[in-house]
């Protein structure tokens, strides 16, 4: 199974490349296409902001063909921003997503004046609906000043807190995209990606 890596000038790139290729994973990391086209699955890793990480999806012509894979079943792994950008509008920027979920994203607003944005380190996620690879209240490693709001809450996979509940993850039948960083999170994140990686 070929995993294709979306290249697209994401700081944490390398870091997902090597902890997916540690459980095993055929990666390739891409920012053609046709390769797209042709990979297993999909995995676009992000970390930035919003605004330059979707012009470099329009700017290499990756937009249409994550929406054709996606809507053709194949897995798909989003990290940070590879999950904020499938929903359709963020205020990061006042930018358009790919719009393949319905839903916007906003910025985190703790109603705890001591908590800080960003919201950064280690914080524990709760359940919704099960998710392979990770145990209902783990600890996962965050860094983000934004979150998405699902239009359809049933998509929710996962929950966290930083002063008001927000999504830490979703779900779908063929999509797995989560806030936080796997790569960063340890033995925790190593099982999550090793449970996408041999499905």
């Amino acid at each position: 199974m070929t995993v294709a890596i979306l290249d697209v000038c994401s700081g944490n790139l390398r870091s997902v490349e090597r902890a997916l290729q540690h459980v095993g994973a055929d990666v390739t990391v891409t920012r053609d296409p046709e390769v797209v086209r042709k990979a297993d699955k999909l995995v676009v890793p992000g970390q930035g902001a919003f605004g330059p990480f979707m012009r470099g999806i329009v700017e290499h012509d990756l937009g249409d063909v994550l929406r054709e894979r996606i809507a053709a079943g194949a897995p798909y792994l989003g990290i940070c921003l590879g999950l904020q950008v499938l929903f359709e509008h963020s205020e990061e920027g006042d930018c358009a997503g790919l719009g393949i979920l319905r839903g916007k994203v906003t910025r985190l607003r703790p109603t705890d004046p001591r908590l800080k944005i960003p919201h950064m380190g280690w914080n524990q996620v709760r359940a919704r609906q099960p998710v392979a690879g990770l145990a209902d209240g783990a600890h996962v490693y965050f860094v983000h000043s934004y979150r998405v709001e699902p239009t359809d809450a049933a998509i929710i996979a996962l929950e966290a807190d930083h002063g008001d509940t927000f999504c830490a993850a979703i779900q779908t039948e063929n999509l797995f995209a989560c806030q936080f960083h796997p790569e960063k999170s340890q033995g925790v994140g190593l099982s999550l990606l090793r449970a996408f990686a041999e499905s």
